[in-house]
């Protein structure tokens, strides 16, 4: 009879669990993540006020929506390891000091150049709080499942800010000037500065190598091109510029990969993408983000200007998505203990899949009910998803290496938001200018501008006399909702790839 010898099992086989201070520690990481993210989206709801105050150019007013973003994902891989180097928790403090401080002057910018320079500042400090915040995540929480829990807890945070930035953008504008969006930031991040030194740990790289100015200079070569680059297409189509500055960030790309291979301690280590369970979780985030924000590009614009919802209204008819995608972050987590990763992902994105399925059966003129129930299914896909990717990205990763690998997930995000609004936006505007039947009697200035976008139609209807306001409105809103069912038939290619990528890269993943 054989017998075997079972090693005793040592304090150091298991993770310890977390307490009620990791908990509390996670309360308080979450307010940077539902500022960036109510942020996003509450910027587009002051945008007329801005423009009646700050009388910006067209091009002026391009910047004021897209330096941030450039800024911002140009910096965070750099940010993610310098937070690595000097620690997680210091580089939050500096970058929430630094955030809170620029959205003041924000609020208060008496032009619109001063107001791409704020917004340029806090794409600095942004960059700095994001990977921040899910890398403290790692060092936190060693135990897995604890983990997965707070990540979506964390992913939830994200969602949520998604559903209060229009419901909060819409309230503020209706009582106070444009500059109260920005000013949400101060009693946010207040209560940051004052408890995260009490209740979040230092954590850095042990061994972290020297810094690297020149790796800096061309992450930020890499990324910011490429998004200036798509918006530019997305916006005036191809040209000499656009394509320039995507070559550019590619290019950089290249010698940014090559030069961090060959260092012996790179800020971001090239190899992680070799292992499937790292590549394949930061696509499934890609993909995701991009088949999300196009739904909401389009979504926005037909609740507002083709049904007529006011923007609180717009907020309340996307709110029961919203709370769908936190609700299902939170219950794939048990589902996730006994579940492989490739198929949980690929189960909500079929879900998401669905949503967009609901729309291009329905095309044109679809009733607010119908985008509801469409946003749940996507918002319901996609809140799983996310929850069990961004787990992997971090989990995958050596723990000294988090705030970098925390930043290519972050990256992802950013990049999945621009190529969103650049890919499915860019195929509605389309569709929209080939089909619009411009009235007579409109100026020549007047048919430019409502052939341009469907906002530029209700703004020129409103300058009209009535039976040819209503003729220019009813030509603009078929001219829009004439691309929606291509777009819907795109959206559910781009979450089915992600459901593939899954199965593909995660095959060998265990629960």
């Amino acid at each position: 009879m054989s017998s075997t010898v079972t090693r005793p099992v040592t304090p150091h086989d298991v993770p310890a669990r977390a307490g009620g201070r990791a908990w509390a520690a996670l309360a308080v990481l979450m307010l940077p993540t539902l500022l960036v993210s109510v942020d996003n989206t509450v910027l587009s709801f002051a945008l007329p006020s801005i423009s009646e105050a700050l009388e910006p150019s067209a091009t002026g007013m391009l910047w004021i929506v897209d330096v941030y973003p450039l800024v911002l994902a140009g910096l965070l891989v750099a940010m993610g390891s310098l937070g690595d180097r000097i620690g997680r928790r210091r580089l939050l403090l500096i970058g929430a000091t630094g955030f809170a401080a620029v959205s003041a002057a924000a609020a208060f910018a008496p032009s619109a150049e001063l107001l791409i320079a704020a917004r340029a500042a806090l794409g600095v400090f942004g960059a700095m709080l994001m990977p921040s915040t899910l890398s403290l995540l790692r060092s936190i929480f060693s135990d897995r499942e604890q983990r997965r829990l707070a990540v979506a807890i964390w992913a939830a945070g994200f969602a949520a800010g998604s559903a209060l930035g229009p419901i909060v953008g819409g309230l503020l504008l209706e009582h106070f000037w444009w500059g109260s969006v920005f000013l949400l930031a101060v009693p946010v991040l207040i209560p940051l500065l004052v408890l995260a030194p009490l209740l979040v740990r230092e954590s850095r790289d042990p061994a972290p190598g020297p810094v690297d100015a020149l790796g800096i200079v061309l992450s930020l070569l890499t990324m910011a091109p490429i998004v200036y680059g798509i918006k530019t297409l997305a916006v005036d189509g191809f040209s000499a510029l656009s394509v320039a500055a995507i070559v550019v960030g590619i290019a950089s790309g290249a010698l940014f990969v090559r030069r961090q291979l060959r260092r012996p301690v790179p800020m971001l280590d090239m190899r992680l993408f070799t292992r499937p369970a790292f590549s394949g979780a930061v696509v499934v985030n890609l993909l995701s983000v991009i088949s999300l924000v196009g739904f909401l590009f389009f979504v926005s614009q037909h609740l507002q200007l083709v049904i007529g919802l006011t923007p609180l209204q717009s907020g309340l008819v996307l709110l029961p998505g919203l709370l769908t995608m936190i609700v299902s972050g939170l219950l794939v987590v048990p589902v996730a203990r006994r579940v492989r990763p490739g198929f949980v992902i690929a189960g909500g994105l079929t879900l998401s899949a669905g949503g967009y399925l609901l729309v291009a059966l329905t095309g044109g003129g679809a009733p607010w009910s119908i985008l509801l129930a469409s946003f749940v299914l996507l918002g319901a896909g996609i809140g799983a998803a996310e929850t069990v990717s961004n787990e992997l990205v971090i989990s995958t990763a050596p723990v000294e290496k988090a705030g970098a690998a925390s930043a290519v997930s972050e990256t992802a995000y950013e990049l999945g938001a621009v190529l969103g609004t650049a890919t499915l936006g860019t195929l509605i505007t389309a569709s929209y200018r080939a089909a619009l039947v411009v009235p007579e009697g409109l100026t020549a200035a007047q048919a430019d501008a409502a052939g341009e976008t469907l906002g530029g139609a209700v703004s020129v209807a409103g300058a009209l006399p009535g039976p040819l306001a209503e003729q220019l409105l009813a030509s603009a809103r078929a001219a829009f909702d004439s691309g929606v069912g291509v777009t819907a038939v795109i959206g559910i290619g781009l979450v089915a790839t992600a459901a593939v990528v899954a199965l593909v890269t995660l095959r060998h993943v265990r629960s």
